[in-house]
């Protein structure tokens, strides 16, 4: 049965819906009110706080605690100093990814590492033969994200920190109500934010904080309805909805390596040796099989095919995480795995993994649609990821 997380008393005064998902073990609010849409402005348009506490997070540490990152994950932890961020991939030795986080350079020899899945018996059973420690610190560690265009103008008035120069993927230290906290610039929306890193027992402190700071700068609490349409108009991969876990896969096209799930950018052949550098470099020689895209869908060819119903257009507001196939010519050619409508684009889009040859930007396909059970088939050209990137999401916020 799930449990609440360090801000449970406080987001379930607020969840009118109760309408609440399972993340991790926790309860996690799915929206607080009864529609999602203040909460997805909120990210866009103002200040957004978010509970992501049931993030898995790993404190590494020890005199080879650099030599063990670098075996487990694909980049290259020596070019990356203290007080910086990374978005990274783990592979298994086949190549393909069991998981994508962020590590955190906390030092010369510590780490802050998160994961979607569990990872702590994959990260020990490569630490054999190296002076590392790797503590699962998950239960002690809260975290919030902060989000949206007026997050760093709330963060400069709520926290004793340097926020003014902090650079994107960069963290810096304070205290927020007093309680000392780590600042990152990063985050799972595509926009200028932030995340918050905090002791489990004084996290309450924090939001309250927050919450009171932050109603001059029209701060909503936000659920993660509002996230997932944010984090696919930002092309942002999602485990086991975008690609699965090569650990969990049960047929061999279930598993993915970096380049096919768009994470290419984050393998670095070049570095000292790491699990599944032999298959990767075998896969670079060659090309990889399929590629993440994203997906723009003809609304006038939605529109037309239930007007054929004599209905209006009948598109949920939530996000779809359920794989509907991808067609080039009548065959099909991959699947969609995460569709929404864009509130802010305007456009109905999805994440889709399609094989190469239908992958190049400016490629028409057609992503199958069910109308009153019937299934039929709607265009969908091939565009660049992010769908959505405003300049301010890597820029020196103004504070």
């Amino acid at each position: 049965m799930p449990v609440g997380t360090a801000f449970h008393e406080r987001t379930l005064a607020l969840c009118e819906s109760l309408n609440y998902r399972e993340w991790a073990g926790y309860y996690t609010v799915g929206m607080y009110e009864m529609h999602h849409e203040h909460e997805y402005n909120a990210i866009r348009n103002s200040a957004a706080l978010i509970d992501i506490s049931p993030l898995f997070k790993y404190r590494v540490t020890g005199r080879d605690a650099t030599k063990f990152v670098n075996r487990v994950i694909s980049r290259d932890i020596n070019k990356v100093a203290v007080d910086q961020v990374i978005y990274c991939c783990w592979c298994d030795p086949e190549g393909k990814v069991i998981d994508d986080g962020t590590i955190t350079r906390l030092g010369e020899s510590e780490y802050r590492w998160t994961a979607a899945d569990p990872s702590l018996r994959w990260f020990q059973q490569n630490a054999l033969g190296v002076d590392v420690k790797v503590e699962d610190i998950s239960e002690q560690t809260a975290a919030l994200a902060l989000q949206g265009p007026m997050s760093g103008r709330l963060l400069h008035a709520a926290a004793d920190a340097n926020i003014t120069n902090l650079k994107y993927f960069r963290v810096t230290r304070g205290r927020i109500a007093g309680v000392p906290v780590d600042i990152s610039r990063t985050g799972y929306t595509g926009d200028l934010g932030f995340e918050v890193w905090m002791p489990w027992r004084d996290a309450v402190k924090v939001w309250d904080a927050l919450i009171v700071k932050g109603k001059v700068f029209d701060v909503h609490p936000a659920g993660m309805i509002a996230l997932d349409i944010a984090r696919i108009e930002a092309g942002l991969i999602l485990i086991e909805v975008d690609y699965i876990s090569s650990k969990k896969a049960l047929i061999a096209s279930q598993r993915y390596s970096p380049a096919e799930i768009g994470l290419g950018k984050l393998v670095d052949l070049k570095k000292e040796s790491f699990v599944g550098c032999e298959a990767l470099a075998q896969e670079a020689k060659k090309g990889a099989e399929r590629a993440l895209v994203g997906l723009e869908i003809n609304w006038n060819e939605v529109e037309a095919l239930y007007d054929k119903f004599k209905m209006a257009p009948q598109v949920p507001s939530t996000a779809s995480r359920t794989a509907v196939p991808v067609y080039r010519g009548g065959r099909q050619v991959g699947k969609a795995t995460s569709t929404t409508w864009s509130p802010t684009l305007k456009k109905m889009i999805a994440l889709g993994i399609v094989s190469r040859g239908s992958a190049p930007a400016g490629t028409t396909l057609s992503i199958e649609m069910t109308v009153e059970a019937v299934r039929h088939s709607v265009s969908a050209k091939v565009v660049p990821l992010p769908f959505f990137n405003p300049p301010r999401k890597t820029a020196v916020p103004v504070i």
